[in-house]
């Protein structure tokens, strides 16, 4: 007896079918910095502007971009069967409602009274569910509470995603040997950064998978000994000068957005500026992209670091580059005296 094709092809849909009835616990799905609302229409009615504020915080880049987005969805809707896969679901409700009851016996969660319980891996594997139990009455005053909590630990999460994400290809660790050596600085990086030296001037760059697409690149350099008094001026002065000898392309930078701090880096003082920069008007080609720059005093070496990071990322989100870029800044470390 001869099988056909087409024979071939409905058997196997048979068996995708059988299994997904057997095991719903399927791989989440969705972007990392996405989530799903879940809750009754008239309570989210009531609480959604609060809910949009408090997890859609936006960052400035070259523009103000959200680091998450919140999309609702009626858990009494045609869609929620797929959606309730997604990597991130923010529920509310009551132990007796039909999605509330589901999740918590899928996971064996007992609940002692109203508030925040967290669940993982519910209707799918790597899944992460914030899920706030609501009192007998009214229920929108205990979602509003816990906002705060909820939008912090799903910030630290993607930011822990980000940068797992990022070294992927694995810590260059014989690199921040070699920069300890050459340079007097340690840095950690992805092994699939390139690096160059020129003098005192040392810069790094990741321009996979095409430059046209996506540039991350940090520079360190120094001055010794440590000027005194430089103020934010003089730091955009000083990464100017290194950007117009340096750079692959030349950079202006845009000040009217620009955040800066003083703060203590390890022991050490730090002083730090996060701005856009853009191509000069009169390139061929319009570029722009936000930069973050640190001068940090390191007194036992006598010096004082320039450590900068900028990102061209065109068409594309940058808060996951941004953490990316932040994480390597942060693993800098003075060299010994």
């Amino acid at each position: 007896m001869s099988i056909s094709r087409k024979t071939l092809g409905a058997a196997a849909a048979l068996l995708i079918l059988a299994a997904g009835a057997c095991d719903t616990r399927w791989r989440a799905y969705g972007d990392a910095n996405s989530i799903i609302a879940v809750m009754a229409p008239e309570l989210w009615e009531e609480v959604q502007e609060d809910v949009y504020a408090a997890l859609e915080p936006t960052i400035r880049t070259v523009r103000d971009e959200k680091t998450f987005t919140v999309t609702y969805q009626d858990p009494r809707g045609e869609h929620w069967g797929n959606l309730r896969r997604f990597r991130l679901l923010f529920m509310a409700g009551r132990p007796g409602d039909p999605w509330v009851a589901e999740a918590l016996e899928r996971t064996g969660t007992e609940v002692s009274g109203p508030g925040l319980y967290d669940l993982e891996d519910v209707w799918a594997i790597g899944q992460t569910v914030k899920l706030v139990i609501l009192p007998e009455e009214g229920g929108a005053d205990e979602i509003r509470r816990h906002l705060p909590e909820i939008q912090r630990a799903l910030d630290e999460q993607f930011r822990a995603y980000a940068a797992q994400r990022m070294f992927v290809s694995g810590v260059d660790s014989a690199l921040a040997d070699t920069l300890a050596v050459e340079g007097g600085f340690r840095l950690l990086l992805p092994k699939v950064y390139t690096w160059e030296r020129h003098d005192s001037v040392f810069i790094f760059r990741n321009d996979n998978p095409d430059p046209s697409e996506l540039i991350r690149q940090i520079t360190v350099t120094w001055k010794s000994p440590i000027p005194q008094g430089m103020q934010a001026e003089d730091i955009l002065a000083w990464r100017q000068e290194i950007a117009d000898r340096y750079f692959s392309e030349p950079q202006v930078m845009v000040l009217d957005d620009a955040v800066a701090r003083p703060f203590e880096y390890r022991g050490n003082y730090a002083y730090e500026i996060q701005a856009q920069w853009q191509n000069p008007p009169d390139r061929d080609w319009p570029a722009a992209g936000p930069f973050i720059t640190r001068a940090i005093i390191c007194e036992n070496q006598n010096r004082m670091y320039l450590v900068d990071a900028w990102l061209y990322a065109p068409g594309k989100e940058k808060y996951e580059y941004m953490i990316q870029l932040q994480t390597i800044l942060d693993s800098f470390r003075c060299g010994a005296a």
